[in-house]
C-alpha cells in the first residue's frame, strides 16, 4: 500500500514537503506514524510521541485511529501553525 505523507510548518522544516511510503499492509495514521519515527532521527525527533501533532486524512481532519488506503494522503502538522 503506498501513501503520500505531507509535512506542514515545523515538521517541514526538519522533514521536508512530502514523501512517499510503502507499507506492507493496511493500519490506521497511528500505525504509521509509528512507522515514520523508526525512519530516522528526524523523524523520531520530528514526530515524537511525546510532541502534539494534528493529522488530516485524505484533507479532513481525523484521529490516530483513521485507517489508511492504497493512495491515501496523510498529512501531519503541528497543533498551531501559522498562515
Amino acid at each position: 500500500m503506498k501513501i503520500q505523507v505531507r509535512y506542514f510548518a515545523s515538521l517541514r522544516e526538519v522533514l521536508g514537503a512530502e514523501e512517499w511510503v510503502v507499507l506492507d499492509q493496511g493500519g490506521t495514521v497511528g500505525s504509521l506514524r509509528d512507522h515514520l519515527l523508526s525512519l530516522s532521527d528526524g523523524h523520531g525527533q520530528a514526530l515524537a510521541r511525546s510532541r502534539a501533532v494534528r493529522y488530516a486524512l485524505n484533507q479532513r481532519m481525523c484521529s490516530e485511529d483513521a485507517p489508511l488506503t492504497d493512495g491515501a494522503e496523510v498529512a501531519f502538522f503541528p497543533p498551531v501553525t501559522g498562515g
